[in-house]
């Protein structure tokens, strides 16, 4: 693990995603309507992710762990998509870029475990850090 025992506490934001695309429209129709046998998809997946944001260290070992102030979980459908975005922030000695991006990918995965008994055709697509503010640089302000 790195030596940040010299760095000082500072607000540290980061913006994630992760993209869902489902085999047909009907699936996306279940969703909306919450006619999911496993459950609702959005507000089951979200409690997932939050779980992986909050466990990312117990995951990768290089991951610090710190206090998780804040999470967001937020859903965008365009057609057979389903962009999923999180937003992580801390007061902290390091950033929360790989916890955002942990909790993208728990939250697609917790949606394709829902999905697949109704659709064999999901994938998940583009997982990756749309932005990151706070420490010493800054992403996609």
């Amino acid at each position: 693990m790195v030596d940040i025992t010299h760095k000082e506490p500072t607000l540290r934001t980061a913006v994630a995603q992760a993209v869902l695309e489902v085999g047909r429209a009907e699936t996306i129709a279940a969703i909306k309507e919450d006619r999911v046998p496993k459950g609702n998809v959005f507000a089951m997946s979200k409690a997932a992710g939050l779980l992986g944001v909050k466990k990312t260290p117990d995951l990768l070992p290089d991951c610090h762990p710190l206090p998780i102030e804040y999470t967001d979980v937020q859903y965008e459908i365009s057609g057979l998509q389903i962009r999923i975005l999180i937003t992580v922030k801390t007061i902290y000695k390091t950033g929360v870029e790989v916890e955002a991006m942990h909790g993208a990918s728990v939250v697609a995965l917790n949606m394709y475990d829902m999905l697949k008994p109704i659709d064999k055709g999901i994938e998940i697509k583009n997982i990756k850090l749309l932005k990151k503010t706070g420490g010493k640089s800054d992403i996609g302000k």
